[in-house]
């Protein structure tokens, strides 16, 4: 959990959703909701901080949190934070923990178009209009495949050892035996807990965290071969390979990307 917050800049909320736009390292506070709800960044980036673990939503994703779930967000670089509720019927179909889903050009139009600035001025608003705007994102998300930048939050004291290890050197390049010595672990221990309670390899959730924090430096405004570098990779070519199968996009797109300003 965060040990600050930083409130954001502008704030508009409505019944079903609201608009913050968030400073780089604005932090919300723990909370939680009877609804679930989405949240897409129109310009930046966010994590979605959970129990279960954090998700990266650069501009390609959008995030899902179910009803109850105690999360919080943070912002890295100048966010354009959209968020919508969804009732239990619109949310029949999305799943009970919290996801992040490629947002596909019309879901991203959907989004922006339910929480632009027509969304709460209550004078002239159509409900049944955005009634049927919600079960169209619904459904282009129940097509859409879930992708994996969840990253899990370790529960077992040798693996929460290890994870803070490389969340604070994540260029950290030893190997899973030279890291369990540090924490007092034998590589094959921190393997099959690896295996069992986050279903990865140890190259698996290295990869992933690195490329979680990737997005954070890119947000930022550091360039790929900086990039590359702080997150362990000596080739920059190596990086945009790990890069582009995990999000999608290389990391030059995402950066212009996450920068761009939404017109909505």
């Amino acid at each position: 959990m965060p040990v600050g917050r930083q409130s954001p800049q502008t704030l508009h909320l409505w019944p079903s959703g609201g608009v913050h736009h968030w400073p780089s390292g604005g932090t919300s506070t723990a909370h939680s909701h009877p609804r679930g709800h989405l949240v897409y960044a129109a310009r930046g980036v966010l994590s979605v901080h959970t129990e279960q673990g954090t998700s990266v939503v650069p501009a390609n994703r959008v995030a899902w949190t179910p009803g109850g779930f105690t999360h919080y967000h943070r912002a890295h670089g100048d966010t354009d934070m959209r968020i919508l509720f969804l009732t239990a019927a619109q949310a029949r179909l999305m799943p009970d923990r919290p996801s992040v889903f490629t947002v596909s050009d019309l879901a991203r139009e959907v989004l922006l178009t339910l929480t632009g600035p027509r969304s709460y001025n209550a004078e002239g608003h159509d409900s049944a209009a955005q009634s049927r705007l919600v079960r169209v994102l619904v459904d282009e998300l129940d097509q859409a495949h879930e992708q994996p930048l969840q990253l899990p939050e370790p529960h077992d004291d040798r693996l929460r050892a290890l994870a803070q290890l490389l969340y604070d050197e994540p260029a950290d390049n030893s190997s899973l035996a030279e890291l369990g010595r540090t924490i007092g672990a034998s590589a094959r221990t921190l393997s099959r807990l690896l295996r069992d309670e986050l279903g990865m390899t140890f190259y698996q959730w290295r990869t992933q965290l690195r490329i979680c924090h990737a997005l954070v430096l890119l947000a930022e405004g550091h360039d790929a071969t900086q990039v590359a570098h702080a997150c362990g990779w000596s080739n920059p070519s190596s990086f945009i390979t790990a890069f582009s199968n995990l999000v999608g996009t290389t990391p030059g797109r995402y950066r212009t990307s996450s920068s761009t300003t939404s017109s909505t």
